[in-house]
């Protein structure tokens, strides 16, 4: 007989994990399968973000940035260094450990929660039921029944098969480009995204001469292009050579280096590297994840169909994070998870997709919520912006990081605050405070009459909110 949960989860990463304990915090008994295995074999919670992602490149971009200011920065400060040596091994070992202790701890959340944790990969059948089959032993399965059941598979890097085909040595994804154990002389990063300007970064920080291709024309075409052209500015600055515009059509690689052709306004062109990492995105993880007739059905872009409260097209089965559409990002996978366990005890929940923030862990920071100018006015939605330079800013004087813009986005009668974005240091911390005064339907006046604390880097929120109308302190206003 098939062991009996009220709820089962098949995924134990940002959206899995904290949607079995919430549901478990309601009250459920519930499993929690995870399939997630690492380059030595072995098992770890956390899903990309913990083992391969947000953490482990976190973690990279707080040390390479430590290693760059000793070079570069402290005497300035007048701190003043012998020569300055790169220890990568043990950079390495920080990275690792710090991996270690918070995906060991999901386990510790899980089991402490009342979850059963389940080393597994999970498969949705025609008849409702999930089989799981064995971590260590393919040959050894199980099938468990749940009266609900939450699918949050994930995703995995975009792989370029005809372009630039990972060999796991010289064409790597961003996973693998974490764990080099020596710093490239000249690397390629194929992708002018999130992923690819943070993994550049890192290398380029060590040392790495890094040549960043992107083939949209615009940088940071997501984002508030007044915003993204100071980051551009920033990031060459470092010394990333971004090419716009460039489209990738071949990468020949050997052991040793590879050759990448790509296109752009000067016609086709050659360079070769060292190493060459593919940034252009991720894709959902569905293999073997749902039986044929099993009634979840997925969209034509390949992401399991499901409404605005992650229900899919069968009754009591869900999905969440990165296999739903939606941004892949592991704070609304976590709020999605958090909100469909709430949904399942029958209690008021939702996910609001429209304050949901978006953050580059580079140097500057760049880190946006809502809408971009030029979303407004395709929308033809009246608005009123206001900027504050960074520059202005006593704290960041005093950091040596006086470098940045912060931009409000106000609606032009109603002045509620439809988009705030900001380059710049730890803007990551600071667009929390757009984020809960946009959930709260705020006005820039609200953020005006806010006080902020002197000296801090908050205050440029400040500023740019007295900006919208014209009132900044420290700065001249439009006339």
């Amino acid at each position: 007989m098939a062991k009996s949960y009220d709820v089962i989860v098949i995924g134990g990463g940002p959206a899995g994990y904290p949607a079995a304990i919430r549901a478990a915090q309601n009250g459920f008994k519930v499993a929690c399968i995870d399939s997630w295995k690492n380059f030595d074999g072995s098992h770890a919670f956390g899903g990309t973000c913990l083992n391969a992602g947000c953490i482990p490149s976190k973690a990279m971009l707080e040390s390479s940035e430590m290693f760059h200011k000793a070079n570069h920065e402290l005497s300035k400060h007048g701190v003043k260094l012998g020569k300055v040596e790169l220890d990568l091994k043990t950079m390495q070992e920080r990275r690792a450990g710090i991996v270690k202790q918070l995906t060991s701890g999901i386990g510790q959340l899980l089991k402490g929660n009342g979850v059963d944790p389940i080393k597994g990969h999970g498969r949705l059948l025609k008849d409702g039921k999930v089989e799981v089959t064995d971590f260590d032993d393919d040959s050894k399965k199980e099938v468990l029944e749940g009266k609900h059941i939450v699918i949050a598979a994930g995703s995995q890097p975009i792989e370029l098969k005809s372009v630039a085909p990972f060999d796991d040595e010289v064409i790597v994804d961003s996973w693998r480009a974490l764990e080099w154990d020596s710093v490239p002389k000249k690397l390629g990063v194929i992708g002018g995204g999130v992923i690819g300007l943070e993994m550049g970064s890192v290398w380029k920080r060590l040392g790495a001469e890094v040549t960043v291709f992107e083939a949209m024309d615009n940088f940071l075409f997501m984002a508030d292009q007044q915003v993204a052209k100071v980051a551009q500015r920033d990031f060459k600055k470092l010394g990333l050579d971004i090419k716009l515009g460039a489209k990738v059509s071949k990468a020949k690689a050997n052991k040793k280096s590879v050759t990448v052709t790509y296109e752009d306004k000067s016609g086709e062109q050659e360079m070769k590297f060292d190493k060459l990492i593919v940034a252009v995105g991720r894709r959902p993880y569905t293999e073997n994840l749902l039986e044929d007739g099993c009634g979840v059905n997925l969209d034509d872009r390949g992401f399991i169909k499901v409404d605005e409260e992650c229900r899919t097209d069968k009754a009591n089965i869900y999905a969440i994070g990165d296999c739903v559409r939606g941004p892949m990002l592991a704070h609304k996978a976590t709020e999605e998870g958090i909100m469909v366990a709430d949904l399942i005890a029958g209690k008021v929940a939702e996910v609001n997709y429209d304050v949901i923030p978006s953050v580059i862990y580079t140097h500057p920071e760049v880190a946006w919520v809502g809408k971009t100018e030029e979303q407004l006015k395709e929308e033809g939605v009246p608005y009123k912006a206001g900027t504050f330079n960074m520059a202005a800013n006593g704290r960041a004087k005093a950091m040596e990081a006086a470098s940045g813009l912060i931009k409000f986005l106000a609606h032009e009668k109603s002045d509620e605050i439809l988009g705030v974005h900001i380059v710049g240091p730890m803007a990551s911390e600071l667009i929390a405070e757009a984020v809960v005064a946009m959930e709260f339907r705020a006005s820039a006046e609200d953020i005006q009459r806010t006080i902020h604390a002197h000296p801090a880097l908050a205050e440029g929120m400040h500023e740019a909110a007295l900006a919208v109308d014209n009132m900044a302190i420290h700065a001249i206003n439009k006339k």
